[in-house]
């Protein structure tokens, strides 16, 4: 049998060698002296780094060790089993093969599970695939020409790929697990099936999105670039403008399909608001943060860049970190002309001078109105008024840290120089761009945040606008069966429908979608 022993740390020095080698040791005796039995093949399964005083790794390791007799109560031993994907197939025939709009985690997840038992999905990506993506993306960022169709937020992989890669989850569902080992199989690194906080890389991650592109055709399914859907009615779309029927669609669209979400309104879907928020990026020079968060082991490889994840709530707002990018780059991610719009983004060695985070605040219904349609407009016009206030060609408003909480403007960055399309920014007042309870609650945050880090919030700080696409704004309502009522075989699907938050958790939802489908058809093939 395979066992799961949890909790063993290692406090850490220079002088203590691999901090991995001894949590292995230190589980093998453990098991030899309180199970009394013989450990074979040990594996760490999870590592962490707790920093709060001083710097210990924790770790949870397996191991075979047969039968046991006892387990001691003060000993956090559990039983270990790999997860299992169950498929149960249904009897119903499909007359169309099943339809996947969008290439994002959910629908990329969705297409490998169908395509896997032999269903051979056709899935329709309005964006470009990877290769040209990079290119397009690149050309934004250099010379500002921004293609609506495919930009960081569309194309091949979602938004995702332009990302950090961040692999964390907060839903307590175990197809994570299986999501982080279909991606390690895809080309992920091999620490990301055992860390705490695993990442890929937006370098690394563009080559598992293209392994994931090759496993679905190799499988049957296909995968149509470059092609935007629309008129989605039921068992009917247009995809670019052709006729094209369907038993199963998987509405797998990104957060950013604001005119597929208004066609779907003009299309009597059933469709709420639902609370996001909005903020800034903030930077800080990754060793400033490094020091703050690892004292004097700071720059130990064994390490590797700190990271934070801060949170701030006063009543029924409050103001958190999100998307946190060690050694990265805060990038221009517009999916509409006349717009400005941040995200953050790491290669896998997390080698940029800078780390940076979205600083956002909670934005409740009541603050737009409580409708669909205004949760959208409200999005839409902090952009443009970022835009406007970034000069009108792309360039990025930003404010200083001791600006903004002293009610100031006019101050130049200094010591830390903002990331975004390599310089392109403008000093600006964010009051100009936000609503006054908003720049409230950043500067509440701020203040708070600058006790738990130190330096966090040193004057010269910049503060980039806008981040305003860390959710979707709007739920698209399925039932228990993940339909959306009155329209039937259609499944609203991942980030962008309102039920995911991260390439984890909306990888997880494209395969519960793909479960429900199979559940109910025979394959194709």
């Amino acid at each position: 049998m395979r066992i799961l022993l949890s909790d063993i740390k290692v406090k850490y020095s220079f002088e203590n060698g691999s901090p991995d080698e001894i949590a292995l040791q230190e589980a093998g005796r453990l098991i030899r002296k309180r199970l009394r039995a013989d450990p074979e093949n040990l594996q760490i399964s999870k590592k962490s780094i707790d920093a709060r005083k001083g710097i210990t790794f924790v770790y949870s390791v397996t191991a075979e060790v047969g039968s046991l007799e006892k387990i001691p109560a003060d000993l956090p031993v559990k039983m270990y089993s790999e997860e299992e994907i169950k498929v149960n197939k249904g009897q119903k025939k499909l007359v169309h093969r099943p339809v996947i709009v969008g290439f994002g985690p959910a629908g990329m997840f969705a297409g490998l599970i169908l395509s896997e038992n032999g269903y051979s999905p056709v899935i329709l990506e309005r964006g470009a695939d990877v290769e040209t993506r990079v290119r397009r993306v690149d050309d934004f960022i250099n010379n500002g020409i921004l293609d609506t169709e495919t930009n960081i937020q569309f194309g091949a992989g979602g938004a995702g790929t332009f990302s950090d890669g961040k692999l964390t989850t907060r839903i307590n569902d175990t197809k994570a697990s299986y999501v982080l080992k279909v991606l390690h199989s895809l080309g992920a690194p091999d620490d990301i099936v055992y860390k705490a906080k695993p990442h890929v890389g937006t370098d690394v991650l563009r080559d598992v999105v293209k392994n994931a592109d090759r496993r679905i055709r190799e499988l049957g399914g296909d995968i149509i670039y470059n092609c935007r859907a629309s008129n989605i009615r039921n068992h009917r779309l247009s995809a670019n403008g052709n006729e094209m029927g369907y038993d199963a669609l998987v509405l797998a669209i990104g957060h950013s399909a604001r005119d597929t979400y208004a066609e779907l309104l003009e299309s009597s879907y059933m469709i709420e608001p639902k609370p996001f928020s909005v903020g800034v990026r903030i930077e800080h020079l990754q060793e400033d943060i490094d020091r703050a968060m690892y004292g004097v082991f700071a720059g130990d490889p064994q390490l590797g860049h700190a990271e934070y994840q801060l949170s701030h709530r006063n009543g029924a707002r409050g103001c958190y970190s999100f998307c946190m990018c060690p050694g990265g780059y805060v990038v221009p991610s517009s999916s509409d002309m006349g717009e400005i719009v941040t995200n953050g983004m790491s290669r896998r060695a997390r080698d940029g001078i800078n780390a940076n985070s979205a600083l956002c605040v909670s934005v409740n219904p009541e603050d737009y109105g409580s409708s669909p349609e205004r949760a959208i407009e409200y999005q839409k016009n902090i952009e443009k008024r970022a835009f406007a206030v970034g000069g009108g060609n792309y360039a990025a408003p930003y404010q200083t840290v001791g600006d903004l909480l002293s009610g100031n403007r006019g101050s130049e960055y200094s010591r830390v120089v903002p990331t975004y399309m390599d310089g392109n920014v403008r000093c600006a007042d964010l009051s100009s761009v936000f609503p006054p309870y908003i720049i409230s609650m950043l500067k509440e945050g701020i203040h708070d945040f600058g006790k738990k880090i130190k330096g966090f919030d040193s004057g010269y700080i910049p503060l980039t606008g806008v981040e305003t696409r860390t959710s979707s704004p709007v739920r698209i309502i399925r039932n228990e069966d993940y339909e959306a009522p009155g329209m039937d075989g259609v499944y609203p699907c991942g980030e962008g429908a309102g039920y995911a938050g991260g390439i984890v958790s909306a990888a997880v939802d494209g395969i519960r979608v793909a479960l429900k489908i199979m559940e109910k058809y025979s394959p194709i093939l």
